[in-house]
């Protein structure tokens, strides 16, 4: 097991570029709702009344060619990368696997850094090959976006010099 320091963990801008895309396009919680609490204006300009409840499609978001252009469909982890070779952080209301405001998630850092610490140690120690062929089937599930019967990889120890 290798093990870095945040500060080593920011240097390794495409991984978690490619997490971020993975999470804008396959959101773990695909819709959720607020509630008003009085009178509001949503962004959209419409009206709504107190106790009012919003639907938020984080799924529709990802996918929204409004907020990510032409190419929203498109798993791109170089949307989140900077001419320069850093990390571009969205603003949180156009991203939402975490949430934003008072309801952020408080270890989404945290989270992201963990991510990666276990795909580089996965990565470095097995091959890992996506089997083909396979159908995969999103469930009906409304609180999370899962596939029926997961993703089969074939995994590969790899050989040490």
């Amino acid at each position: 097991m290798v093990y870095f320091t945040a500060e080593e963990l920011n240097k390794f801008v495409y991984l978690r570029a490619a997490f971020c895309e993975t999470l804008r396009l396959f959101p773990p919680v695909p819709v959720d709702f607020r509630s008003s609490i009085g009178p509001d204006v949503l962004p959209s300009g419409d009206h709504i009344g107190p106790n009012t409840r919003v639907l938020i499609s984080f799924y529709s978001m990802g996918r929204s060619e409004e907020i990510w252009g032409e190419d929203c469909m498109e798993f791109k982890p170089e949307r989140w990368i900077s001419e320069m070779g850093e990390f571009v952080h969205k603003p949180g209301s156009l991203y939402l696997p975490f949430g934003v405001g008072q309801r952020a998630c408080l270890g989404k850092e945290l989270s992201l850094k963990m991510m990666n610490t276990v795909a580089i140690n996965v990565l470095r120690h097995f091959e890992v090959k996506v089997v083909e062929k396979q159908k995969i089937t999103k469930t009906n599930k409304v609180l999370a976006l899962t596939t029926q019967h997961g993703l089969k990889v074939r995994i590969k120890k790899r050989l040490r010099n």
